[in-house]
């Protein structure tokens, strides 16, 4: 009987395991090295349920007793047909354990996974699995081992190519939330904007403060403009972007003066979660006359602006990086000791 490009996978679970299928015993296998989890294509005429059945039988000699389908998952890849997999979990089996012609398995301890050989998307659709999410419908799309595209019940998310310290690309692109979860370096972009200050001898800087509904750093004081560097973008363009989209200011390229690369960590707690930020940050200044009462802020992200000393700010900055923890401000505290020298240099002027 000729496969389809309907399939089944299941995730058996037991004391706080996986059962994980380490596929290393075909040469010619789309999954090679990767680990996964048990299933395969329907043959014609099955049901979802009795495809899982009889693969999960097939490839580990178990009957399962007890499972939840969990969610549809639509593969795109380039060079591949359109796969579209109905994921599932189960709590239950009878029988014993057998050898697998497709692989080796493994019970792997789930706070473990996400160290293994996984397909970039497969560690989304395990986070949704171990959050209890409601059923969902994940798309995901590869250009060979790449992602490149993936969206939550029809909502595109954010995918991030993982860097390295001098802001080159890894190859490696991964969903936001599991980027802020492991820590892994990624590339934003910080836009500064600049005006003299009215009174005293330095400038001001242009601050925002962040949305409380901001999944990091609710209602704290920012940068002008920042943002991820999404994966398949430039610097420049996402600075552009940020300013556009965050406060309405329309720059072209030659308004932004880029002034270094700034690397940046930072742990804390939102919701209960860690929240792990390690940055490649290219740094932008921006000189061109800006009106308060002229921005359009993006309600989900900004919640106002404001001017500010720069005195002011690096001395309450400074305060709080010596308390050593969140407080009013979300700023890194050598990233703006590095404006101030770039600034003063600009304005011809020592500090």
């Amino acid at each position: 009987m000729g496969k389809s490009a309907l399939t089944t996978l299941c995730y058996i679970e037991k004391d706080g395991s996986y059962l994980m299928l380490h596929r290393v015993k075909k040469q010619k296998d789309v999954n090679k090295d990767k680990w996964i989890g048990i299933g395969g294509h329907f043959e014609e005429g099955e049901s979802p349920e009795e495809c899982l059945l009889r693969e999960v039988k097939e490839e580990t000699g178990l009957t399962l007793t007890g499972y939840s389908f969990r969610g549809i998952v639509t593969f795109s890849a380039v060079g591949w047909q359109t796969e579209y997999m109905c994921l599932y979990t189960a709590d239950s089996f009878e029988g014993t354990l057998a050898e697998c012609d497709e692989g080796t398995l493994e019970w792997v301890r789930k706070e473990e996974l996400m160290s293994l050989n996984l397909w970039e998307g497969d560690k989304i659709f395990f986070k949704l699995l171990m959050e209890n999410a409601p059923f969902f419908s994940l798309k995901l799309s590869y250009d060979g081992d790449r992602l490149t595209e993936a969206s939550l019940d029809g909502k595109p998310m954010e995918l991030l190519e993982l860097c390295r310290e001098d802001g080159s690309g890894t190859g490696v692109v991964q969903e936001r939330t599991l980027v802020h979860e492991s820590g892994g370096l990624h590339r934003t972009s910080h836009v500064w904007i600049v005006r003299p200050a009215k009174t005293g001898s330095f400038f001001e800087l242009l601050l925002q403060k962040r949305s409380a509904c901001k999944d990091s750093y609710p209602g704290c004081y920012d940068i002008s403009a920042a943002g991820h560097v999404p994966a398949g973008c430039g610097y420049l363009d996402t600075a552009l972007r940020e300013l556009e989209e965050e406060l309405g200011v329309k720059a072209r390229p030659e308004d932004l003066q880029q002034a270094f690369l700034h690397l940046g960590y930072a742990e804390a707690e939102f919701c209960g979660k860690p929240f792990k930020n390690a940055e490649a940050s290219m740094v932008y200044l921006y000189f061109q006359p800006v009106r308060l009462g002229e921005l359009k802020l993006q309600e989900t992200e900004v919640e106002e602006a404001c001017w500010m000393e720069y005195g002011k700010l690096l001395e309450e900055v400074r305060l709080e990086a010596e308390q050593g923890k969140v407080g009013k401000y979300c700023i890194f505290l050598d990233e703006l000791e590095q404006v101030g020298e770039y600034v003063s240099r600009y304005f011809g002027r020592g500090r």
